[in-house]
């Protein structure tokens, strides 16, 4: 993974990029973040790349441990677990709201979406398959017609994307989600609220299930 950037943005550049190392897991949970070497790989200052770990200390994606620096947490399966029941309150919630709310221009950008996940997971590429994923959800939070559903979504999205990482990188989730998502879709565009919610429940019961597998060895 080539981690250099373009100066166009530099601050911006450089969170997305770190984002994504720990999202991949490039960087793994546990792992040191040495400031002269992820200089040297980003191409950036250290006063840009000390801007760019507050935002994702902010985000919980890093801590800052005295006397040594940034790191990426050790995420425990405890935090793991109050994320999904997070998720499924807001999630479930979103996609009936969604399925009578959305319009027929949306609908095609959630479809648009959904394709774009699909080729993700056909190339096995996990990272493209986290961010889609994160898509798909962010089209129908958008659009489920309560702003604070969104708002608080999105106050989580860094660390659901990265459990969702984890999950995505057992055999076959990524394969299953499509499948789980399709039905998420062809609810929400048959404007049916009830099979709606069923179907993100059920998706979320076994991505919680793969995320657990993919973290504790366990079912």
């Amino acid at each position: 993974m080539n981690l250099r950037i373009a100066p166009r943005s530099v601050q911006q550049e450089t969170v997305d990029k770190l984002r994504q190392a720990i999202f991949s897991g490039l960087f793994q949970p546990g792992s040191r973040l040495v400031e002269s070497q992820l200089c040297a790989q980003l191409g950036v200052s250290r006063p840009s790349l000390r801007e760019a770990l507050r935002s994702l200390h902010a985000e919980r994606l890093i801590e800052m441990v005295p006397n040594r620096g940034p790191s990426v947490p050790a995420l425990s399966w405890e935090e793991a677990t109050a994320i999904y029941e997070v998720r499924e309150l807001l999630e479930v919630e979103a996609a009936g709201r969604c399925a009578s709310a959305i319009s027929k221009e949306r609908l095609v950008d959630l479809k648009n979406s959904l394709t774009a996940f699909e080729e993700a997971t056909s190339s096995k590429d996990n990272l493209a398959q986290v961010m889609t994923a994160a898509e798909f959800y962010s089209i129908i939070l958008v659009n489920c017609g309560n702003p604070i559903l969104e708002e608080v979504h999105r106050g989580l999205l860094a660390r659901i994307s990265f459990f969702r990482g984890r999950s995505m990188s057992l055999e076959g989730r990524a394969q299953s989600s499509l499948a789980e998502m399709k039905d998420i879709y062809e609810a929400i565009a048959e404007g049916n609220v009830k099979e709606a919610r069923k179907a993100a429940q059920r998706h979320l019961v076994k991505a919680k299930a793969a995320a657990q597998l993919s973290m504790t060895g366990k079912d």
